[in-house]
């Protein structure tokens, strides 16, 4: 049996687990807590650790992972920032990920909190529980004809550009590596950064988190989006530079934004403080707009996406436990 370490579990990670391993020799222990240097020790007897976004894998993480025996850390979900690579090449750890376990999952979410926030459905919703009826104040717009802008056209990029056609809207396109065949196809138009932020009605994130990408919205870039536009992120939360949002938002210059991610969400989303004093101004400050709607990173949240990330990551630490190669486009180095 290969005793895989599964950290920061919830119950929907342990079913689809379990049932993607069915006929592999894999024996899971789900733990709650989060992977870092201070709860490494729970890792003990562990050949494979499994971690999610908030996992702390840094140097002091992976050097105690190596010197416990650990041979694999097996990341479920696409992002990879959390993890010291080169600290995990350096000391002969395997990493894999799941690089595209449902893009239609996180793209129908972006769509999702577009429309909620443009027909502003939280608010009609919490009127008519209220037995109030008045319409007042909950004007929106016709997305038709409009402009969206997406910021990284990957694969979830593509397909919430696509949707965003299906409403007949004007999408434009920013992307080091630009998909132009795709474009063509589904009439997207490729264009500079600055044009793209400048001329959105609705900009949406997607691209990873790099050290050129980090607060990529900031002041300079939220004064060049058109009063009145929409901002969606479900990509990863150091995209936006939160404080500068706030300011965006104070001055009405913004007509809503979506989050799914926030750049200080570790310790906070996937973990249930009602009842309790949040700790975080900054989210506490962007929970107050009425134009701002936050979900607790459930983009990824799909029976379909679950289903994927198990059976990926299940394959890959059978693959690794029997000397087997893993499945193509999942290693990290």
């Amino acid at each position: 049996m290969i005793p895989v370490y599964v950290f920061d579990t919830k119950p929907y990670d342990r079913e689809p687990l379990q049932r993607a391993s069915a006929g592999m020799e894999i024996e899971w222990r789900f733990l709650e807590c989060r992977l870092s240097a201070e709860t490494v020790s729970a890792a003990r007897g562990a050949h494979t650790v499994c971690t999610f976004v908030n996992d702390r894998l840094d140097r002091p993480c992976l050097e105690a992972l190596a010197a416990l025996g650990v041979k694999h850390i097996a990341l479920r979900c696409a992002g990879f920032n959390s993890v010291d690579l080169p600290a995990a090449k350096e000391l002969g750890l395997a990493v894999t990920r799941v690089p595209a376990y449902s893009p239609y999952a996180v793209a129908e979410h972006a769509i999702a909190l577009l429309l909620a926030l443009n027909r502003k459905i939280p608010r009609a919703n919490n009127r008519v529980h209220d037995l109030n009826f008045s319409i007042n104040g909950l004007v929106g717009i016709d997305l038709h004809g409009k402009t969206a802008g997406i910021y990284g056209t990957g694969k979830i990029g593509r397909v919430t550009a696509q949707i965003l056609r299906g409403f007949g809207m004007r999408v434009l396109a920013f992307d080091v590596f630009p998909s132009v065949e795709w474009a063509q196809h589904y009439g997207v138009e490729y264009t500079d950064a600055q044009t793209l932020i400048r001329e959105a009605a609705v900009l949406s994130l997607h691209t990873p988190l790099t050290p050129e990408t980090h607060h990529l919205i900031r002041r300079e870039t939220l004064e060049l989006m058109q009063p009145g536009a929409f901002l969606i992120n479900v990509s990863r939360g150091a995209l936006i530079d939160s404080s500068a949002l706030i300011d965006a938002l104070k001055s009405g210059r913004l007509g809503g934004v979506g989050l799914d991610v926030y750049e200080e969400e570790e310790g906070v989303f996937f973990e249930d403080f009602s009842g309790q004093i949040l700790q975080d101004d900054v989210l506490a400050r962007l929970l107050t707009f009425p134009n701002v709607l936050i979900t607790a990173h459930q983009a990824f949240l799909t029976q379909e996406a679950l289903a994927e990330i198990a059976r990926v990551t299940a394959t890959n630490i059978h693959a690794r436990g029997h000397g087997q190669p893993f499945l193509a486009e999942t290693a990290l180095h």
